[in-house]
């Protein structure tokens, strides 16, 4: 993994207790919904995703699978607040397919969340309306059909340290409910680990109480 790293330097580490929003909604694992208006078939796949890249793929392969839809629309939401976003009419006409399905995330307070809906089209055309409701009600199966689950936003860092205080580390570990990602063990113990944005200055300042002139603690901070 690679490193955009900034070392904490414990003497002008400040520790505040402010609590932010770190908790956010979005849906556990890929889940369907289906739709039918006169003839028109209408396809939705609900993934939860962490960043435009996952969100290309998934494109990458309904595309693929499902060559021989007329349409392929979609909707995305990233981030904490929900500020990263997109819609896709993909060849529909204007805002009935890619902001109905959009519609659908927003009233299920949703983030990391990427809805695309296929359509094959059954020869009768629906107007606007019947569109809209089309692209809505197919976003809104496939997320009835998921489960929405809340997540915590965290920051992973790496921590370097001496042997000797290895159960010290590993209890403050513990009482944070850190994650442990990974861990290597050379001169010095290195570990990399995932701390609840809300946790992470009382996790620093823990940390803060075991450093001394002999042993020294190097957090890097991995910025997502």
């Amino acid at each position: 993994m690679d490193w955009n790293c900034i070392i904490i330097n414990f003497n002008n580490f400040a520790y505040q207790t402010i609590k932010l929003k770190d908790t956010y909604l979005t849906i556990e694992s890929q889940s369907e919904g289906l739709f039918k208006d006169k003839g028109s078939k209408f396809i939705a796949f609900a993934f939860p995703v962490n960043n435009e890249d996952e969100i290309k793929q998934n494109l990458e392969n309904i595309r693929k699978k499902y060559y021989d839809a007329r349409h392929h629309c979609y909707a995305y939401r990233l981030g904490l607040e929900g500020n990263i976003y997109r819609t896709n009419d993909d060849g529909e006409p204007s805002n009935t397919a890619g902001k109905p399905i959009y519609g659908q995330i927003l009233s299920h307070n949703l983030t990391n969340v990427l809805i695309i809906v296929i359509r094959y089209f059954g020869g009768i055309l629906l107007g606007t309306g019947g569109l809209i409701n089309a692209y809505k009600t197919a976003a809104a199966e496939a997320l009835s059909n998921a489960k929405i689950i809340e997540k915590t936003e965290d920051n992973s860092i790496k921590i370097i340290f001496d042997y000797t205080i290895t159960n010290d580390v590993m209890k403050i570990i513990s009482d944070e409910k850190a994650k442990q990602i990974s861990s290597a063990y050379n001169e010095k113990c290195e570990l990399e680990i995932s701390v609840r944005r809300n946790n992470y200055d009382s996790f620093i300042e823990k940390l803060k109480l075991l450093n001394s002139e002999n042993i020294k603690i190097i957090v890097k901070v991995l910025h997502c």
